[in-house]
């Protein structure tokens, strides 16, 4: 047995209570689970030094009880128990979860991502993997493997390894005109870990006010929320965020200026200087999260918010989660000066970073110029794919979707026509075989969530041809459903 079985001494009906109460409990609790096999009566019976025939008998009792099934020639084996048998603890878990749990966490259930398989996958927040160069970062993986990692970038670098940063430094001086060193930058695994950290650093459960674009990055407003801040909605319209409503006495301003999530403005210079205006005025931060900027079509991309701060109150957050892979789970952030040793002292009692083999290997594959080559190869791709898409929404499927205009990002969000459902246009896409998302089931809300009615089509991991073939499809299948 994987745990010890004590058994009486006095006597052998005593013997025989005590392993099949011992037998019973431990198969409950899970400690013998479903399908395992128990040691033979007889190895049992020596392993504890008591007649067979007891271990016999308790063997045949818990089968009688449905706790075991016997296998002819096989053995013996832990049953799959009937609802019934398992001790009913539910008003405990709630009294523990309610005297221990803070009152964000009591609710909370983990997203379920959809991975059911569709024909066409209009899914957002998935590049094309297939294009990711597969070979070389393979090449430059297995070189920083045979490297070795040095003692300086473990435990001695929680801010990531230097060479990496170094290079982050380059790329987005290149691609956003910020202006940076390695020493600025915090290695992260991933956006959503640079924002925990920041919210472990700034919230004051209970008192901190937090902004956030209504409707917004879900995940983001759950980093804050869990973290005990008071969470304030502010409305986006096809520029990105209101900043006039931004509420008085907001302590954070979450915003993503780039491509706004989830309906893609591109925040005007005007309220970008307003956003560092009211940070200045009320010694208010703000959370850059710079969606998808390295995707962009026709427009120049506007300054940074980080790039024309001018009182260190903007903590800019990047990922490389959208532009080769998810898997690579690396992200970054520029933090104030102020700001930095806080948060590297967050991170050492948090997560850490991506393994510094990867870091070495992302590194190689950005100063040697992989990474500028991929986003060229996928920027024209994506610039087509969008495209046909628009073209798309524009004609064939016009009585049902108005594509909002947008110039940057890997998707495209469309307002549903008056007199349709959106979560009924998606639901009958899905049985078409073509996955697209109803902004409600994706995003953060305040108290807009019944006036926006927006569906939204990712391109990242579509391909040209099946853009072409998933519009038909979708608007022979919603022709059967007519407005109210």
């Amino acid at each position: 047995m994987p745990f010890e079985l004590r058994v009486s001494d006095l006597g052998s009906r005593q013997r025989l209570r005590s392993l099949h109460g011992q037998l019973r409990t431990a198969i409950l609790k899970g400690r013998l689970c479903a399908g395992a096999k128990l040691p033979s009566t007889r190895s049992l019976a020596l392993a504890l030094a008591i007649g067979r025939n007891t271990v016999v008998s308790a063997y045949d009792m818990l089968i009688s009880e449905g706790y075991l099934r016997a296998a002819r020639g096989s053995g013996t084996y832990v049953a799959t128990l009937n609802p019934g048998l398992a001790p009913q603890r539910e008003s405990a878990r709630h009294r523990l979860a309610r005297d221990l749990l803070p009152r964000a966490w009591r609710t909370a259930r983990p997203r379920a991502l959809d991975q059911r398989r569709v024909r066409f996958d209009f899914r957002i927040g998935i590049p094309d993997l297939d294009r990711f160069p597969r070979s070389i970062w393979c090449r430059l993986l297995g070189r920083s493997q045979r490297r070795g990692a040095r003692v300086e970038d473990l435990y001695a670098a929680p801010a990531g390894v230097e060479r990496l940063r170094f290079a982050i430094a380059r790329h987005i001086s290149n691609t956003r005109a910020i202006a940076c060193g390695p020493a600025d930058l915090i290695v992260t695994a991933g956006a959503q870990h640079a924002f925990d950290l920041i919210a472990r650093i700034l919230v004051v459960p209970g008192r901190t006010v937090v902004a956030l674009e209504d409707p917004g990055y879900a995940p983001l407003a759950a980093v804050f929320r869990a973290a005990g801040a008071h969470l304030v909605a502010v409305p986006v319209d096809e520029h990105g965020m209101v900043t006039k409503r931004v509420p008085p006495g907001a302590h954070v301003i979450c915003v993503t200026p780039s491509h706004q999530f989830p309906l893609g403005g591109v925040l005007p210079i005007d309220r970008r200087l307003a956003l560092l205006e009211y940070a200045r005025r009320n010694g208010a931060v703000i959370i850059e999260d710079d969606y998808d900027s390295e995707f962009r079509f026709g427009d120049r991309p506007l300054d940074a918010l980080q790039t024309l701060d001018q009182c260190e109150s903007v903590f800019y957050v990047g990922s490389f989660s959208k532009i080769l892979s998810p898997d690579l789970r690396t992200g970054f952030t520029i933090a104030p000066p102020w700001a930095r040793d806080p948060l590297l002292s967050a991170l050492q009692v948090n997560v850490w970073n991506c393994p510094s083999v990867y870091q070495q290997a992302l590194a190689d594959f950005i100063l040697e110029g992989h990474l500028a080559r991929h986003l060229r190869r996928v920027g024209r791709e994506y610039s087509l794919r969008r495209k046909l898409l628009l073209d798309g929404l524009r004609t064939e499927l016009s009585p049902w979707f108005t594509p909002i205009e947008s110039s940057a990002g890997l998707h495209i969000a469309a307002r549903v026509a008056d007199g349709y459902a959106p979560e009924a246009l998606v639901a009958k896409a899905r049985r078409c075989g073509v996955a697209i998302e109803n902004v409600a089931d994706v995003a953060q809300w305040g108290s807009r969530k019944r006036a926006v009615r927006v569906v939204l089509f990712g391109y990242g991991c579509i391909s040209q041809q099946d853009i072409a073939a998933a519009i038909g499809t979708l608007r022979n299948g919603l022709r059967q459903i007519h407005a109210n």
